[in-house]
């Protein structure tokens, strides 16, 4: 029998940067409220503790990946995963959120009463091989959207034939050396042009092999606007006021993209001419057959991927992969890529809401039957709500204001006495996608997703202007949410 734990109000699952970030927002907006965040890894992070690849780095700015009630104070715009996950910590640390923290705990299952409206948490203690129970009146899922047991990799013809070192960054080696080593990364997202600069400073030879290009952007490292700010106001405020225009910054690129997309795209390519020169064939390596952002622009800061290509201590090769062999990979052009060490760059697997386990009084919930409530909850499901960030802004916008929204929920369910809260929909809705974004790891998991409706409050926009006015301006009435 699973060991049963004390019950409390409000249980978070995951302690990254959502999970903690929750936490924090508990503590400050509903003290009186009890918590307990179950973590399946040792450590807190999340992401920023799971990945250890050479120069991890957020591919957002640090001004809105920043929780909106922590202003970021260090000078980089751009930052790498240490400065990140020490920052989450103290956070943590400032709210007194760690001890709160249970370790070890996957959590595999929860299943609904609907006479006792309470939930029953299962969760397995990877340390001691036990189950415990915790008994808790809301959930609030903030585990991610992908899998941190294994990243995705191709299958490749003759990959076991390869007599070099294959590695996912996502079980980055720490034994790894890579130096005076023949290196290929395969992909061509923010992973690969993350790695591909780092590890470039010390390979005897570096090859970013993609099917197709991306969209790359030169930010710099360091905010102009925000220096500035720094040497005429506290350094909260000035990091406040750039916070806010890099929210109207992305938003304007995102409509952009949208309403006039030849024009973006040629912003975006003249830009890489401008770095590689005339005679760099930007057409073949940083062209992409798509329009911006219908998959996520990758910033590289400083230029730092289009130096290492400038230096010769990089390359790009746009082709396919025909078949590994043992001293490397044929390409389907006939040409042969010799590798000590090749990097799948290839992306995650998406796993919607931490792979739990759902019932509503011992009935299996299937979360494709329902509908999204306002980003965060699910249609005929009560007193849960989850975490997903935006795709085409920086994740921490949507997930202060879901925290925000969560906490305005049950201070509402305290003072009206109110046991649970329920989305309800009324009237007809018709279904649209979720996620208008084609990244290969939506596309292949697109059959997990939940639906999406086209009107308000069973859509999802998108767009932190929008949401800022619904979930943190407005009212917490909603006729389409039930409170009992």
């Amino acid at each position: 029998m699973p060991k049963e734990l004390e019950s409390v109000d409000v249980l978070i699952i995951g302690a990254g940067l959502s999970g903690i970030g929750g936490a924090c927002q508990l503590r400050r907006n509903c003290p009186e409220r009890s918590f307990m965040i179950f973590e399946s890894r040792a450590a807190s992070g999340g992401t920023w503790d799971l990945f250890r690849y050479p120069g991890i780095r957020s591919d957002s700015d640090m001004y809105t990946f920043s929780y909106g009630f922590k202003p970021w104070r260090d000078p980089s715009a751009i930052a790498d995963g240490a400065k990140i996950l020490n920052y989450i910590r103290e956070t943590a640390a400032e709210y007194d959120v760690e001890r709160h923290i249970e370790f070890h705990r996957k959590v595999v299952s929860a299943r609904w009463s609907s006479t006792e409206k309470r939930w029953t948490v299962t969760a397995e203690c990877s340390d001691t091989g036990e189950s415990v129970t915790v008994s808790c009146q809301f959930i609030f899922s903030c585990s991610g959207y992908y899998d941190y047991a294994q990243g995705y990799t191709p299958e490749f013809v003759g990959l076991n034939d390869f007599s070099g070192t294959v590695v996912h960054p996502q079980q980055w080696p720490e034994d790894l050396d890579y130096k005076g080593k023949r290196v290929v990364v395969i992909g061509s997202g923010a992973t690969a042009v993350t790695l591909v600069p780092t590890m470039a400073k010390d390979t005897a030879s570096m090859v970013m092999l993609q099917r197709s290009p991306t969209y790359i952007a030169d930010v710099p490292l360091e905010d102009p606007t925000a220096l500035k700010l720094r040497k005429w106001l506290p350094v909260a405020w000035a990091s406040r006021l750039t916070r806010w225009k890099k929210v109207l910054f992305q938003i304007y690129i995102y409509q952009l993209s949208r309403k006039r997309p030849k024009q973006l795209r040629h912003f975006l390519l003249s830009e890489v001419r401008k770095q590689l020169g005339p005679d760099y064939d930007v057409a073949t390596h940083f062209t992409p057959n798509y329009n911006p952002w219908d998959q996520r622009l990758c910033a590289v800061p400083n230029g730092d991927m289009f130096t290492a290509i400038r230096e010769k201590r990089a390359e790009v090769v746009t082709d396919h992969v025909d078949e590994f062999n043992a001293t490397g990979i044929q390409l389907k052009s006939g040409k042969q890529l010799n590798a000590d060490i090749i990097i799948m760059a290839t992306g995650l697997n998406l796993k919607f809401a931490g792979g739990v386990d759902y019932s509503i009084d011992d009935q299996k919930l299937d979360f494709t039957d329902r509908f999204i409530f306002r980003g965060m909850m699910f249609s005929d499901l009560p007193n849960m709500a989850f975490t997903v960030g935006y795709t085409n802004s920086s994740w921490t916008l949507k997930a202060d204001l879901t925290a925000s929204y969560v906490c305005r929920l049950l201070n509402k369910m305290a003072k009206g006495g109110y046991s649970t809260v329920t989305p309800r929909m009324i009237g007809t809705i018709d279904e649209e996608p979720l996620l208008d974004f084609d990244a290969g790891y939506v596309l292949r998991a697109r059959d997990q997703f939940p639906k999406q409706g086209n009107r308000l409050p069973w859509k999802n926009y998108q767009n932190y202007i929008k949401d800022f006015i619904t979930l943190r301006l407005g009212g917490i009435k909603d006729k389409e949410l039930e409170f009992r």
